[in-house]
């Protein structure tokens, strides 16, 4: 199997105009940058213009560094809110989970596979009972109990955990915890979450025994950036599963888990592969 080649992905978002592509385009051609991939999209409500370029790293003479002092200049007089990222440093994913399994199990199979790449420097859950199955996989388990006296303490340690490590982003898989506003304003558009598409209409526990009693035709999950907001961060990414009336509780259950886990998957390799551009309250993601 071929080595995969070392790129750097640019990802930029500027007040539309005329030009924009002409001009970054030119600016890599005369680096003798190598583009494999471009996308971008102009929205014509607000008139806003995103773009993502991946360049072959060995195609410039210069480091990513490099780049970013001679970009900015042209950056700045698009008013751009750009990156540039290098795949050599893969992305640091710390994981969060309580009791259900299902996503976990997912996010690391797809880590030791290599579907994409990312890091996971530790994991972090509110309960004893992943412990054994984090460890086999070689990676460090932090067990902090949460409860309504602790919660306070417990998140300066998970803060504390963040930061030590360096997180690029982290992950709910199922932790079943409201992160405070706090962690929420520190790691802004770099926590992701899953939950259940019912919502607002069976909110609270057991959502799934609830839509069965009501016959729901569909069940879907939302991927999503974590806000202050409970729940009504960016969406990443959606998805759905019809069911009929066949469907036992157990089967929508099981369907759900199947969208929970896929949806966020593909949330999380959208955002290490630098395809998502937030702005506002929504989401661009280049497939």
């Amino acid at each position: 199997m071929p080595a995969k080649k070392r790129l750097y992905t640019l990802t930029l978002s500027c007040p539309d105009r005329t030009g924009i592509v002409s001009t970054v385009t030119s600016f890599i051609a005369n680096l003798g940058g190598w583009i494999t991939d471009a996308s971008q999209h102009g929205d014509f409500t607000d008139h806003h213009f995103f773009m993502r370029v991946q360049i072959l790293a060995d195609s410039l003479k210069m480091d990513v560094d490099e780049f970013r002092e001679r970009f900015a200049d042209m950056a700045a007089e698009f008013e751009m809110d750009w990156q540039i990222t290098d795949s050599a440093q893969r992305k640091r994913v710390i994981i969060l989970v309580s009791k259900q399994d299902h996503c976990l199990y997912d996010l690391l199979y797809r880590y030791r596979s290599q579907e994409f790449e990312f890091e996971v420097p530790c994991i972090i859950s509110n309960h004893e009972n992943m412990r054994s199955f984090v460890e086999w996989h070689g990676i460090p388990y932090h067990c902090l109990p949460i409860s309504s006296e602790n919660k306070p303490a417990q998140y300066a340690v998970m803060v504390k955990l963040f930061e030590q490590h360096k997180a690029d982003v982290i992950v709910l898989a199922r932790y079943m915890q409201v992160l405070s506003p706090e962690i929420c304003k520190l790691f802004p558009n770099k926590i992701i979450n899953i939950h259940h598409s019912f919502l607002p209409s069976f909110v609270g526990a057991k959502p799934y025994h609830q839509a069965y009693e009501r016959g729901v035709k569909m069940i879907g999950a939302t991927c999503h950036y974590v806000t202050e907001e409970l729940d009504q961060g960016p969406i990443i990414e959606q998805d759905v599963n019809r069911v009929d009336h066949s469907c036992s509780l157990e089967d929508m259950i099981n369907l759900g888990k199947d969208v929970e886990k896929n949806v966020l998957s593909r949330g999380l390799r959208y955002h290490v592969e630098d395809r998502i551009l937030v702005h506002g309250n929504k989401t661009i993601v280049f497939d």
